[in-house]
């Protein structure tokens, strides 16, 4: 099953109640467009001054785990590695962020670039279901692209000039993402090493 922008979801996950319209700071979430075992995903708007709006994305640890301080960390984590990814290649973090609920508990959320489009699974699963091989060029590209990404990942260093020794771990068809208009993503950078 897969949500209105070819994103994979995970029937197993536990979602949150999301309110129309509800907002995490200067975000608001428009609709849910993934649920994975740790996390939501959530297509949203961030809103400024003058008018200023921006289409983005929103992943929210889910509320059975923000309780837990080491998926917490690794949450942090994962936006600290990711913000420091700046490529062509890499969706894009922009934010780190952290709403104190009624109830004492804490909802941990990263804002990070929207890519309208599909993943690669959805495309390889359309390819298979309709009994058609992958382009031979297509395949290429994504490699290469993919390649490109891992590569400025690999190579990173941090202000020591030291290399950070950043691994993705998790290279999958449903964290490749296919924009409409051309461009090959990476994304879920969420059990990277470093």
């Amino acid at each position: 099953m897969t949500d209105e922008a070819g994103r994979g979801l995970d029937s197993k996950a536990q979602p949150s109640e999301m309110q129309p319209s509800e907002t995490l700071g200067r975000y608001r979430l428009l609709e849910r467009i993934a649920v994975g075992g740790m996390a939501e995903v959530y297509k949203a708007k961030s809103f400024g001054v003058e008018g200023f709006e921006k289409l983005l994305v929103i992943k929210r640890i889910v509320p059975e785990l923000a309780r837990h301080e080491q998926f917490v960390g690794m949450f942090v984590q994962e936006a600290k590695l990711a913000v420091q990814l700046s490529h062509n290649n890499i969706v894009q973090v922009f934010d780190l962020g952290r709403i104190d609920g009624e109830d004492g508990t804490a909802s941990y959320f990263i804002a990070m670039e929207y890519v309208p489009g599909h993943d690669l699974q959805t495309l390889l699963e359309h390819l298979r279901k309709n009994k058609k091989p992958a382009p031979v060029g297509l395949c290429s590209f994504v490699a290469m692209e993919v390649a490109k990404a891992l590569d400025h990942a690999h190579r990173r260093a941090g202000a020591d000039g030291k290399a950070l020794g950043i691994v993705h771990r998790d290279i999958s068809p449903q964290n490749i993402l296919l924009s409409f208009e051309g461009d090959v993503k990476v994304t879920d950078f969420g059990i990277a090493k470093a």
